[in-house]
């Protein structure tokens, strides 16, 4: 399955939106993190890498809306770091949800069951609970016994009071199709979360673990396994189905960043939230004066083992609503 269908014709009115105000470059979500400081250490990520003095901000909730609306994504992802940590999460989501933004907290969800109280459920909001594999592969993941049964009992607990609840799952090169289809089975079938999300690890410059990453050609071949025998038909996925093509292989796109623009304490990152080539001050700024010609597989050296939904998500979305046949094939299919 596609993503919601509310969701699908908020974001095709948008983007059709924007086409007829003749804007060629927009985002679609908005990567959003208000802190870097994390409560884990996860190999494969190196946002806790930055200095002392970077992890000890917290993005003032005024900062944080402002940055949101300056840009004008539909959707907002909030992570970090661990979003649970800012002392004002729940005010942040609260105005966005209030702007009928759709909104994502993601988290490893180790202080989700003190936090629950402080929101409420709605179709406009989700947590995104990260979950790399099974038990064993999941702890390992994240460089820690215990968490994802933690994580597990988290989610049953939220989804008991009613929110709605995504995953991310995230995969190496030490995972193979069958680790792969045995947890996005769990997590449909077993744990039944909303939606789930999917990415092949990017080789995250900061990362403490640098060669673990897949290449594209390995990506495919594991994706092309794992989808086989008509299996991310009945798999919740929140990812437009020409995206999961790409991941596949039977199609290719180039990378769009700008529709994934990331806002931090450090302000707008050139040109992604995996890559830190500069920062700019405003959206504008980012957009205008980001020579993003510059970035890509074939174009960027860094870029050329990534097929991250940062930068080809978007492309996929786009392409999609701008056929009437993958329109209809995302809203029925997979």
């Amino acid at each position: 399955m596609a993503m919601p269908v509310r969701q699908s014709l908020k974001v095709g009115g948008y983007i059709v939106g924007q086409r007829l105000r003749g804007r060629r470059k927009f985002p679609i979500l908005l990567e959003l993190e208000p802190l870097f400081a994390c409560n884990l250490k996860c190999a494969g990520c190196g946002k806790i890498e930055q200095p002392h003095d970077v992890l000890k901000q917290r993005m003032p909730v005024e900062q944080a809306i402002a940055a949101v609306e300056e840009c004008g994504a539909p959707m907002v992802s909030i992570a970090g770091g661990e979003p649970l940590m800012h002392p004002q999460i729940d005010e942040i989501v609260r105005r966005l949800i209030a702007q009928r933004r759709y909104v994502f907290l993601c988290t490893n969800a180790l202080l989700l069951p003190k936090k629950l109280d402080q929101f409420k459920p709605s179709r406009y909001f989700a947590f995104t609970v990260h979950i790399d594999g099974l038990r064993d592969r999941h702890d390992e993941s994240v460089c820690k016994p215990g968490v994802f049964d933690a994580a597990v009992a988290a989610v049953r607990e939220a989804q008991r009071r009613g929110f709605r609840i995504t995953t991310n799952s995230t995969f190496f090169s030490t995972d193979t199709p069958q680790s792969v289809i045995e947890v996005l089975n769990y997590l449909n079938d077993d744990l039944r979360v909303d939606q789930m999300m999917i990415s092949p690890a990017y080789a995250y410059e900061r990362a403490p673990d640098q060669e673990h990453f897949l290449g594209v050609e390995q990506t495919r071949r594991l994706f092309s396994a794992v989808f086989a025998e008509g299996r991310r038909k009945r798999w919740r996925l929140n990812h437009s189905p020409l995206f999961l093509d790409f991941l596949e292989g039977r199609v290719d796109f180039p990378c769009t960043a700008w529709a994934i623009p990331s806002y931090s304490p450090l302000g707008w990152q050139r040109p992604c939230y995996l890559m830190a080539d500069g920062y700019a001050g405003t959206y504008r700024e980012l957009l205008e004066e980001t020579d993003w010609q510059r970035y890509g597989r074939g174009r960027d050296e860094r870029c050329a083992n990534c097929m991250a939904h940062c930068g080809y998500e978007p492309t996929a979305v786009i392409a999609t609503m701008g056929s009437l046949r993958q329109s209809v094939r995302a809203l029925h299919s997979g």
